[in-house]
């Protein structure tokens, strides 16, 4: 029998959002004045249609505080659903003085943090579940300083759609940097990331570049470091790299575990350049990697083992999956498998998530990334 203040989650497909959304008012049940706090999330299908869904999920559940957004993509445990219209809710059992709704609708983070600066000092470091829009120009900057303002750690992903590009923190909204702050002294939460590339060669040093264009790498023309790194059969015929070997960009401080994938963007071969989709510094390190579903999925049970690990044992409650557009179906083959491997590895506990374009762990924006978040 499911316990009255345990996390509850449900999705569902339908051709009319009102189909799904009532599929998944019965899969959730009766809920108690505990559950104030749900994350919504519904594929583009359902882009203009937020609002309504979060209007009826507030009314017929009892909910007060919602908060999502759209992807490509929506996850439950062990369900993936792309391109087609679908619903993913997970309500959690959280009391109200333990979160805040925010809305960076400004761009001045510093706001945020005044709004809820007694809260932020009580709960020390919170959790900081946030979506924001791909089409802000700075949201790389706008990402790093809510980490910083908020001495919070991050967890989310960028909204993903052919439509509308809507976010919903209590209200409905475009253009923003969104979601809630979780207080990690009332809700334990365990963190984990995983990489959808892997290195095929050393880190290097940018010894010459302007902008986002590679000139030099380790003293030598950054289109003999590329080709040399990705050998022979493919250095003869560069047009086969296009969406296989990308850029990484090493995180300082940290191992070849953590870095940034960027897209390889043109290569001027008289030049011997490289471009790349980021701007860099000569200085920086970089590395280049490869994308395929072997590495994918030996990085993703690397995650979940250690994830199991620092759980101790203990009840998953539930959970937040973000995970790339490129990935799912596009990497991991159709019948959910990517999700498949969660369920398999950690066991059955309530999920929702999204595809993003793009994955945001702590101060950063990633790409080709899944990040999990795992209630305790």
């Amino acid at each position: 029998m499911t316990d009255g203040n345990s996390f509850r989650a449900a999705h569902a497909s339908a051709p009319v959002w009102r189909d799904a959304a009532a599929a998944i008012l019965v899969e959730i049940g009766d809920l108690t004045p505990t559950h104030q706090l749900g994350f919504l999330y519904v594929t583009d299908s359902y882009a203009d249609d937020l609002s309504d869904i979060a209007i009826f999920m507030r009314q017929t559940t009892g909910v007060r505080h919602w908060i999502g957004t759209v992807g490509l993509g929506v996850v439950g445990m062990g369900k993936e659903y792309f391109d087609e219209p679908a619903i993913s809710v997970l309500i959690a059992p959280i009391d109200e003085p333990s979160f805040r709704l925010f809305t960076d609708s400004e761009g001045d983070v510093e706001t945020v943090r005044k709004e809820n600066s007694e809260w932020l000092a009580k709960a020390d470091t919170p959790l900081i579940v946030v979506h924001a829009d791909p089409r802000i120009a700075n949201v790389t900057e706008r990402i790093e300083n809510l980490a910083s303002t908020t001495n919070g750690f991050l967890a989310g992903g960028l909204t993903a759609s052919r439509g509308r590009f809507a976010q919903l923190s209590g209200d409905v909204d475009e253009g923003v940097v969104s979601g809630a702050m979780l207080s990690l002294h009332d809700v334990p939460v365990q963190l984990g990331l995983t990489q959808g590339c892997s290195p095929i060669g050393p880190i290097r040093t940018i010894t010459g570049s302007k902008e986002n264009v590679l000139f030099s790498i380790d003293g030598r023309p950054a289109l003999d470091v590329l080709k040399e790194d990705i050998g022979e059969i493919l250095a003869r015929d560069l047009k086969r790299i296009g969406g296989y070997i990308f850029a990484a960009l090493p995180v300082t401080g940290s191992d070849m575990a953590d870095y940034l994938v960027r897209n390889l963007v043109g290569i001027d071969q008289e030049a011997g350049a490289v471009a790349i989709g980021d701007a860099i510094d000569t200085g920086d390190s970089i590395m280049f990697c490869r994308r395929d579903p072997d590495s994918a999925i030996e990085d993703l049970k690397r995650m979940l083992s250690d994830l199991k690990r620092r759980a101790g044992g203990g009840e998953i409650k539930g959970g937040l999956y973000f995970s790339c557009v490129a990935r799912g179906p596009n990497q991991f083959g159709p019948d959910s498998q990517e999700l498949g491997i969660i369920r398999e590895m950690l066991g059955d506990f309530p999920l929702t998530g999204l595809f993003a374009n793009g994955e945001i762990s702590n101060d950063r924006l990633y790409g080709y990334t899944g990040v999990l978040a795992l209630f305790l």
